[in-house]
C-alpha cells in the first residue's frame, strides 16, 4: 500500500513544499521518501548563511560583516553538510507536525519510540537539485477486527468461602501479632522473628549483588524469606556462631549466588516469637471501631472479597473473550512496540521489588523473558483491539459520565469528592479518565454482545493471584 501526497505552493513559506510517498513495509514498518525541490533547499541553504554572516567572526573581517563568498569559499563543504542536516530535521518535523488536510495518518506517524532512521548513507547537498532521501520507522499496526460478537465463550469463575474468609483472618492476627523477646537460652524454632548477622567465607567475584557481609538481618522463620537460612538457624541460640555450607535457591535474585553452595558464617544476635492475639470481638473491634463483634468483620471481609471477585470475574469474562477475538483479529507487531511494553514490565516489576532493572534481568531466565515476551504481544493485540472497536463506534462520555465517575472513584477512596474533583482539574488527568470512561463503555458492549457463561470453577486464591 503507497500513499502519494504533493503539496502546492507554500505562501507561507514562500516557497516550493515537499512532496512525500509512504511505502509500507513488513512488520509494521514503513518508508517515507520525500523530496524537497532546490528551490526550498536553495532558501534554506541561504537562511542559513545569512545568520551566519551576522554571527561569525573572522580575522580580518568584524563581527558580522563577513561577505557570504568568503564562507563559502573557506567552509563549502561544512556548510553543505549543516545545511544537509538542517533540512532533514526541519523537513522531518513539518511533515510530523504537520496540523493541515494533508497530514499522515494515524498508522503513518512514527510510534513515540520509533526514531526514523535515514537510509542513504552517503546523502549529500547539490545546490542545484532536488533533495531526496528517505527514512524508515514503525508505525502503529493496521488491524482489522474479525468477528467480535455473538461468539460463544466459557470463563472461569471462583466463590469465596469460609476458608478465603479464615485466610483473611489468619492475616489480620498476623498484623495484630505482638513480638517479644525469648528467654536468652531458648532455642530458635519455627514461626520465630530472628536477627543474624553474616558473612560470605568464599572468595566471590566481582559484581555480586548481594551484600558479602550483612548485620542485624531480621526476618521470619517461615521458609519465605528470600536468603531460606531456616534450616541452618532452627535449633541455634542467641549468641551463638556457626559456620554453614549454604546453597543458595535457583531463582535467587543475585545470579552469582545462584544454585551456588558458600561457605558462611552465622551469628544468631535475637530471638523473639509472635503472640497472636485471640479470633474474637476484642480483635474485631481493635481492627475498627465499626466492629462490634467478631461476625462483623467476618461480614465486611465476605463482602470485601465478593467485591474484589466480582472485578476479577469481569477482567477474566474479558479476558477470554478477547483471546477468542484475537484469533479472528490477526496483527503484525513492531519489534519496537515488543520490546518497549517488555521494558515497561521490567520497570514496574523492579519498582515492586524497590531493586533496579538489571537485578530483575539478571534473576529474569530465558524462558521467563519469553513468557514476559508473549504476555507483552498479547496485550498490545488486546490493546489495540479495544482501540480499534473504540474507534469505529464513535465511543464518546458525557459530562455526566464524568461526574458519575468522579462520585465512584471517591466512594471507592472513601475519599472527599471535591478532594477528587480537584485531581481531575488538570487537563491531562481529565483526559486519562475520559479515556477510562470510553473503555469501561466499549468492553460493558463487548460484553453484552457476546454469549458468555460459566466454565470451570477454580480456588479463589489462585483465582485472584494468577495472571490469565
Amino acid at each position: 500500500m503507497n500513499a502519494r501526497n504533493t503539496a502546492k505552493f507554500d505562501k507561507k513559506r514562500n516557497i516550493v513544499a515537499i512532496t512525500k510517498e509512504i511505502k509500507r513495509l513488513e512488520k509494521s514498518n514503513v518508508a517515507l521518501s520525500i523530496t524537497v525541490p532546490k528551490e526550498d533547499v536553495r532558501a534554506q541553504y541561504n537562511k542559513m548563511l545569512n545568520d551566519y554572516t551576522k554571527s561569525l567572526q573572522i580575522p580580518g573581517f568584524r563581527k558580522g560583516k563577513v561577505p557570504k563568498e568568503v564562507l563559502e569559499r573557506k567552509f563549502s563543504e561544512a556548510l553543505k553538510g549543516d545545511a544537509l542536516g538542517r533540512i532533514v530535521e526541519s523537513t522531518l518535523k513539518d511533515i510530523f507536525d504537520n496540523t493541515k488536510d494533508d497530514k499522515l495518518s494515524r498508522n503513518e506517524r512514527p510510534l513515540p519510540y520509533s526514531t526514523p532512521q535515514l537510509q542513504e548513507e552517503d546523502l549529500t547537498l547539490d545546490l542545484e537539485q532536488d533533495l531526496c532521501f528517505s527514512v524508515v520507522y514503525d508505525v502503529l499496526p493496521e488491524i482489522k477486527i474479525g468477528q467480535w460478537k455473538g461468539l460463544n465463550v466459557e470463563y472461569p469463575y471462583a466463590e469465596a468461602g469460609e476458608e478465603d474468609i479464615g485466610r483473611e483472618l489468619e492475616e489480620i492476627r498476623e498484623r495484630n501479632a505482638v513480638v517479644m523477646d525469648r528467654d536468652d537460652g531458648a532455642a530458635a524454632r519455627k514461626g520465630d522473628v530472628v536477627t543474624i548477622d553474616y558473612q560470605v567465607l568464599d572468595p566471590i567475584e566481582e559484581g555480586a549483588q548481594m551484600p558479602l557481609s550483612r548485620k542485624d538481618l531480621a526476618f521470619t522463620l517461615d521458609g519465605k524469606n528470600v536468603f531460606k537460612f531456616d534450616d541452618s538457624i532452627i535449633g541455634m541460640k542467641k549468641g551463638q556462631t556457626k559456620d554453614i555450607d549454604h546453597k543458595f535457591s535457583d531463582d535467587f535474585y543475585d545470579a552469582s549466588h545462584a544454585g551456588v553452595t558458600r561457605k558462611m558464617q552465622i551469628t544468631l544476635t535475637a530471638v523473639k516469637e509472635k503472640k497472636l492475639p485471640q479470633l474474637d470481638d476484642d480483635l474485631a473491634q481493635d481492627v475498627d471501631e465499626k466492629f462490634n463483634t467478631l461476625d462483623d468483620l467476618k461480614n465486611n471481609i465476605r463482602e470485601k472479597l465478593t467485591k474484589n471477585l466480582e472485578t476479577r470475574l469481569r477482567e477474566k469474562k474479558l479476558s477470554v473473550l478477547l483471546g477468542k477475538i484475537m484469533e479472528n483479529t490477526p496483527v503484525t507487531l513492531p519489534e519496537a512496540m515488543i520490546k518497549t511494553e517488555v521494558e515497561g514490565r521490567i520497570r514496574r516489576i523492579a519498582r515492586y521489588y524497590n531493586t533496579n532493572e538489571d537485578i530483575i534481568m539478571q534473576m529474569t531466565g530465558e524462558d521467563k523473558m519469553n513468557e514476559m515476551r508473549e504476555a507483552s504481544q498479547k496485550a498490545l493485540h488486546s490493546r489495540l483491539i479495544i482501540e480499534t472497536l473504540m474507534e469505529e463506534h464513535n465511543i464518546d462520555v458525557t459530562d455526566d459520565e464524568v461526574e458519575k465517575e468522579i462520585e465512584n472513584v471517591a466512594s471507592i477512596n472513601n475519599t472527599d469528592i471535591a478532594e477528587v474533583r480537584k485531581y481531575y482539574d488538570s487537563e491531562q488527568a481529565m483526559i486519562y479518565l475520559r479515556e477510562d470512561i470510553k473503555e469501561k463503555k466499549i468492553i460493558d458492549l463487548m460484553l453484552a454482545e457476546n454469549n458468555l457463561k460459566p466454565g470451570k470453577k477454580e480456588n479463589y486464591l489462585v483465582y485472584m493471584t494468577d495472571n490469565g
